[in-house]
């Protein structure tokens, strides 16, 4: 297979949902140099300045016809990012989320059909909800455990139905804890754990663990979750759903510690209530996205997060 995760694409017409946010936008750096690339935000939660130099911005709504289909017109492939991510949000407004995730994946998908374009769609491992065993595999049974995670699997599932259904070529990526340059620690939920936990050290406040921190995630660089996408981009192997990891599990409690070190700080870690209906520990299975897109993650987790340090102590 190729090293290179972006062969074929040369030249190609792409578009990106949600390109403003933290994993469109560096999804979008990477293709602006061997791609026409549109981004289609409305800005609510990405910033326009994320959107790199080479890349058209169409503020819009991915719901509404009239900023859709323009985007839409001579599109090869869709990488679509946008969705409701607050899972917070989700909870407090399921009806908001439902449309922004469920059913503006549905609408990308069928732009897309009558578009021709291949459709690449960020799925999430909040799908899967309490894992019955470790590692998680896609076939794995799917009980999400919040609006966000049932959002995220019926635009899963349609996802892969529109490559039944209709002929397309379709590939859901399940990314699970997604980190790396440009996380704010704004968004809500377990994955902005790393960039909560840097910018509080930095300014060396507390670092707020729910419960006593033995519960792990899999974290994945931005980066490889890019390259995943570029993979699935060109794969034969359309139709399916892929983990996105990094296939090791960090506790929380050892991330916090970890950023504490690299950092220098002097902050303290402090244990609150557990959150209720946390699920205790998550890990990706690899070997489909391994064997079917040739996706293998570079970074550790030690890795990863001491190269965020750096570059955040290069002066600008």
């Amino acid at each position: 297979m190729a090293t290179d995760p972006a062969s074929g694409l040369d030249g190609q017409s792409v578009l990106v949902t949600g390109g403003a946010g933290f994993v469109g936008s560096h999804l979008a750096a990477a293709l602006t140099d061997r791609c026409e690339v549109t981004v289609l935000d409305d800005c609510s939660t990405g910033e326009a300045e994320n959107v790199p130099d080479g890349a058209e911005l169409v503020r819009g709504d991915v719901r509404d016809p009239a900023d859709l289909e323009p985007a839409m017109d001579g599109v090869d492939v869709v990488f679509h990012q946008a969705a409701l991510a607050d899972v917070g949000a989700s909870v407090r407004s399921p009806i908001e989320g439902h449309r922004r995730t469920a059913s503006g994946t549905v609408k990308v998908l069928d732009a897309a059909r009558r578009a021709d374009a291949r459709v690449v769609a960020a799925s999430s491992a909040a799908v899967y909800g309490q894992p019955d065993t470790l590692p998680i595999r896609e076939s794995d049974r799917k009980t999400p455990l919040t609006p966000y995670g049932i959002d995220k699997l019926a635009a899963d599932q349609y996802t892969r139905r529109f490559a039944d259904r209709y002929g397309m070529e379709t590939v859901a990526l399940r990314y699970f804890n997604v980190y790396g340059p440009g996380e704010t620690g704004h968004r809500s939920g377990v994955d902005d754990v790393v960039g909560t936990f840097l910018e509080r050290a930095r300014s060396d406040s507390v670092l707020p663990v729910e419960g006593d921190g033995t519960q792990t995630r899999d974290f994945v660089h931005v980066d490889d979750v890019v390259r995943a996408n570029l993979r699935a981009a060109t794969t034969d192997a359309t139709g399916r759903a892929y983990n996105v990891g990094s296939g090791t599990g960090v506790s929380v409690r050892e991330v916090a510690e970890r950023v504490i070190r690299l950092v220098d700080s002097d902050s303290e870690i402090v244990h609150g209530d557990p959150r209720e209906g946390d699920i205790k520990h998550s890990r990706a299975a690899l070997g489909r996205a391994r064997s079917r897109l040739g996706y293998e993650p570079t970074y550790d987790f030690e890795t990863g997060l001491a190269t965020l340090v750096d570059r955040a102590a290069v002066p600008s």
